[in-house]
């Protein structure tokens, strides 16, 4: 496939984006507070369902597997959007059976979160796979930042339209508006979607030597082919930094509010500016990292080996700040160290994704789906223990020890030393494409 996709194409795979992310915010916020407030459940019900969905994605190396064999992305992307669509409508429907049926109505909730797990993994690993073979290397940092902000668009168009439509609330309302998200969101992927694969795919030079790798692949079954890529350097040890990496930087996301909060006495509407102060620095951090990667002229510092690096250890250094402010309660200082956070995170985040796209052509040819797949799903279930360890982690500190510095002290420190496994799994990877950079497969200063 030639990398030729130019910036409009690359908006236009943001936008496929923006359609998952409007529909996972749905069933992942806003059902999450119905069942908590509205009926009035245990919050761990909806964070079971929310891990179930990640831990699901698991089986992203099979989805990819399946879209290497046929040779095409679209319709894994259009599919899997329209699949994890059926799954909200489902989970919203699950949520109003609760009321006259409790334990139907979570058997239901399960099922649907598992369905929309798939959907998520389907359409999320083909579209990456699409984007990293279309986007020329330069550009695959712009191409992850953009992925990223998409997808964060999606979360904040979707939050204010079902606002307005959710009021006054009902379950059937729910239903609806979930239903309505999905038909559109399914709709602006097709819009999106549609003939950037065909333009941007290389034909094959003999139509029979494309018949007998199909054939071959045909005989190939699943496991033999997932041993295969395993066995590839480059992609066990990217599997094992995604994992780690991935692990400490979602552990924060539950426990820095309540630190705030527990620590320095900061009110519910303080600790979620905190939020916004993280967020902001994550989201300077891609831009940075994008604009230097893209520009030729930066590339030696804008490569994105350098800022997978930066971002690994300096987030393990405020982590480790944070910690020692939990003793020292310098409320002045609380706020820059997040936002150091903030920027070290993003900045880590967007070099990972690069990372992906661009090492995802790498090795035996039409295993780029199996190798996403791979990579995404070490993502996926970092993401669902990330929250689970984290908390309970904060949980046991504080009844072994009867501190709450302690507790969240302890945590921050294990979360800075997963960021340091991190950086030590980073450097063997970048020792190991430091000497293949002359097979130019991945130029140095995009891998």
């Amino acid at each position: 496939m030639n990398r030729t996709l130019g910036w409009l194409g690359i908006l236009r795979l943001g936008l496929v984006q923006a359609a998952i992310g409007s529909l996972v915010v749905i069933t992942t916020s806003t059902l999450n507070r119905v069942i908590v407030v509205e009926l009035a459940l245990p919050a761990i019900l909806p964070g079971l369902l929310v891990a179930l969905h990640y831990f699901v994605q698991v089986v992203r190396p099979r989805f990819g597997y399946s879209s290497d064999l046929g040779g095409r992305r679209t319709p894994w992307i259009i599919g899997g959007v329209a699949v994890l669509g059926l799954g909200g409508v489902l989970a919203s429907t699950a949520t109003m059976l609760m009321v006259s049926n409790l334990w139907l109505g979570v058997a239901l909730a399960v099922l649907a979160f598992v369905v929309i797990g798939f959907g998520v993994g389907a359409a999320g690993t083909a579209l990456l796979v699409l984007m990293s073979k279309s986007v020329a290397p330069p550009r695959l940092a712009a191409a992850a930042t953009v992925t990223w902000l998409m997808m964060i668009a999606g979360f904040i168009v979707t939050s204010v339209i079902a606002g307005r439509l959710l009021d006054p609330f009902s379950l059937p309302r729910l239903i609806a508006t979930t239903a309505g998200i999905a038909i559109a969101a399914l709709g602006v992927t097709l819009l999106a979607s549609w003939g950037v694969e065909s333009r941007h795919e290389a034909m094959p030079s003999n139509a029979a030597e494309q018949g007998i790798a199909t054939a071959e692949h045909a005989q190939q079954d699943f496991r033999a082919a997932l041993r295969e890529v395993w066995a590839e350097p480059h992609s066990r040890r990217l599997t094992s930094f995604i994992f780690v990496s991935m692990l400490a930087y979602s552990a924060q996301d539950l426990i820095l509010e309540p630190f705030a909060g527990a620590i320095f006495g900061l009110t519910p509407g303080q600790t979620t500016q905190l939020s916004g102060t993280q967020n902001s620095g994550v989201l300077l951090g891609m831009f940075v990292v994008a604009i230097l990667c893209t520009n030729r002229a930066t590339a030696r510092i804008g490569s994105l080996r350098v800022w997978t690096l930066f971002g690994c250890i300096a987030s393990a250094f405020a982590l480790v700040t944070l910690a020692v402010i939990g003793f020292l309660h310098p409320a002045n200082l609380l706020k820059p160290v997040v936002f150091a956070l903030g920027l070290a995170n993003g900045a880590y985040a967007v070099a990972a994704i690069g990372s992906m796209m661009g090492l995802v052509g790498r090795g035996r040819g039409e295993r780029e789906g199996m190798r996403m797949g791979l990579w995404g799903a070490a993502q996926a279930v970092a993401f669902g223990l990330g929250g689970i360890l984290s908390t309970a982690a904060v949980d046991l500190g504080r009844a072994l020890f009867g501190s709450v510095p302690i507790a969240y002290g302890l945590v921050f420190v294990g979360e800075a030393l997963l960021f340091v496994l991190a950086t030590v799994f980073a450097v063997r990877l970048s020792q190991l494409e430091s000497g293949s950079d002359d097979d130019g497969d991945v130029p140095a200063y995009a891998a």
